[in-house]
Order: C-alpha cells, then structure tokens, then sequence
C-alpha cells in the first residue's frame, strides 16, 4: 500500500501529468445557476448571457402544497447561484430558502442568492406600534438557510442592505433603463419623482441624462390610498419622466401623472424596476395620462396582459455580468449608479 501511495505521489508530479483530481476539483469549482419556479424565463436569459446551461433541479410541491426541491446534478464545491424573486406568493420565498438548504448539504463550495425582486421589504423599521420588522425576518431566514451572499436590485430603502451580516450586492437597473431613454431623445426632457422618497433615485437618473429633476409630494390618508399634494419644480411644457422602484397597485403613479398634467407637463412617460402591478394596476394605468411605462422583467409578465402601453426590457445581461465577476472575483463598482 506504501509502495503504490509513493507511486501516486510520483506520477501526480510528474512534468505534463494532470492528476484526476485536479480536473476533477477545476470541473467542480466551476459556476452553476439554478433556478425556482418564480422567473423561470429570465434565468434562462441569464444562462444564455453566460453561455452555459440552466442547472438541473426538481423544484415542485408535495400534494398538500409543502415545497420539495431535489438538485439533480453533482454541485460538490461547485460556485453556485439560486435565482429566485420573492414575491407573491410566499411559495417563491419559500422555495429560495429551500434551494439554499438543498445547495448548502449537496456541499456546494458557495452559494449565492440572486434575488432580482426582495419581497417583503416594505416593512423595514418600525413605524407604529406592534409592527414587525418583515425585511430583516426575511433576511434572517436567508442567512440561516445558508446563503453566503446575496445579490438583489433596486431596494425599496437602502437601508435593508444592513439587515444582512453576509456580502450583499445591490444592483441598480439604471444602465438598462437610462440606455432606453437615451436611444428615444426625447426634446425638452425633465426627470420627475412620484415621493419624497424617491428622489435620490431620480436625481441619479436625472444627472445621467444630463436633465433636470421635479418632485411630486404625496401624503397617504391610508396605507393603500394616495393623495397627490403639489408639484416640486418646473414642468410647465416639458416631456416629464416618472421614475420609482415597484409599481403596485399604480395609485402613486396616476396621480402622480395627474398632478403633472395639471401642473402643464406635455407628454407623460414613467420607468421603474420592478412592476408588481396587483389588481387592476395595468388597466388603471392604461385609462391615465401614462403615455408609457417601460418596466424589467425582474418579475414575469404576460406581454398580452400588459398592453401596449407597457413595454419590457430585460436586465439579464445586468444580472449575468455580475454573477460573472462574482464568480471571477472581480468588481462590481462599475455596474452600480
């Protein structure tokens, strides 16, 4: 048993010999996406980016609707990323954490959740009496699954980027949504932001297209309720712009838009990350003075569902080129705003 150890050791050195080990390690160490039911289409597009293929994973439900997920593929040391969006229903949430459990004792070298979309993230401080801080649950549910760092886009506040004790990347979709509005050259061009609470968001998006910046103040009678107060700037004749993070149920974006109308504002156009658009959002959006909203696919939608006043562009290259350098251990400095 020495003598044929010995013999190993030998061979394993020798000039131009490549011990099966080492190819075996290199394969192993190689990146690996896989992905939940959630955003099954922009994983895909991700991998397509990449040019390499979607992992193989069992992403399903028992009969009483408990979430199972079997990895199907040997992912020993692998660096390996799970895609998934967290938003409704909790299923997708649920399935993230399972994954990363899954990945976690399939012994995989690192796992990393790519989470385009951070549900439950508009309960980050504690505002009023017995309330829970649901983003930092949430994210302590990400951690103890396992997930040694996490990537998302376009928070609702920075600030839930503290609520993690891991590396967190947070990507922002300005290159992809600026590119757009570049290409179109719209004259007399002025950026709007539909709160107080977005205006760090449009100040950036106004300084990268070289135009001004107005503000819409709001005040919410009710959690689910809008009322536009006035008007922070010039907009009198100018091509105005909306840009904000999440469009849920609209209300901010309407009457955002009908305060600028009011105001004297021209043609009426709005962008934003992430379009969870619940109820009957596309269609409110469609009878107001929106000419068109251009949203990304962080979440899915059906194109025919949307019409024609809402356009889809996709941030898998945005994606994918930052799991490449995280893969490759390189910055990220320039893909942020």
């Amino acid at each position: 048993m020495t003598v044929k150890l010995a013999t190993d050791r030998r061979l394993a050195a020798a000039p131009g010999h490549e011990s099966e080990s080492i190819r075996k390690r290199d394969s192993q160490t190689r990146l690996r996406l896989f992905t939940g039911n959630a955003n099954r289409p922009l994983a895909e597009k991700i991998c397509e980016y990449l040019g390499t293929e979607l992992g193989d994973a069992t992403v399903s439900q028992f009969a009483d609707g408990e979430t199972f997920v079997k990895i199907n593929e040997n992912v020993r040391g692998a660096d390996l990323f799970v895609f998934q969006p967290t938003f409704a229903p909790a299923t997708n949430l649920m399935e993230l954490l399972v994954m990363v459990d899954a990945a976690r004792r399939a012994s995989a070298g690192r796992v990393t959740a790519v989470v385009p979309y951070f549900g439950y993230q508009r309960q980050d401080r504690k505002d009023q009496p017995r309330v829970p801080i649901t983003a930092k649950l949430v994210a302590n549910m990400i951690t103890t699954a396992g997930t040694d760092r996490v990537m998302t886009m376009d928070l609702h506040s920075a600030q839930i980027q503290g609520f993690f004790d891991i590396p967190f990347d947070h990507l922002y979709a300005a290159p992809v949504l600026v590119d757009y509005w570049m290409h179109l050259k719209i004259p007399n061009l002025i950026a709007v932001a539909p709160d107080i609470g977005s205006v760090k968001m449009a100040r950036a998006y106004a300084k990268r297209l070289s135009v001004g910046l107005a503000i819409v103040d709001k005040r919410r009678p009710r959690p689910d309720a809008v009322e536009m107060m006035n008007v922070i700037g010039e907009v009198d004749g100018k091509n105005v712009v909306i840009f904000d993070d999440v469009v849920s149920t609209g209300s901010t974006l309407v009457e955002a838009a009908e305060a600028l109308k009011r105001a004297g504002a021209r043609d009426i156009y709005a962008a934003c990350t992430h379009a969870v658009l619940c109820g009957d959002a596309v269609e409110r959006i469609g009878r107001s003075a929106v000419r068109e909203l251009i949203v990304t696919d962080s979440i899915p939608h059906d194109p025919k569902r949307l019409g024609p006043s809402i356009k889809v562009l996709s941030v898998a290259g945005l994606l994918g080129e930052a799991i490449r350098r995280i893969h490759d251990e390189e910055s990220l400095s320039s893909l942020f705003i």
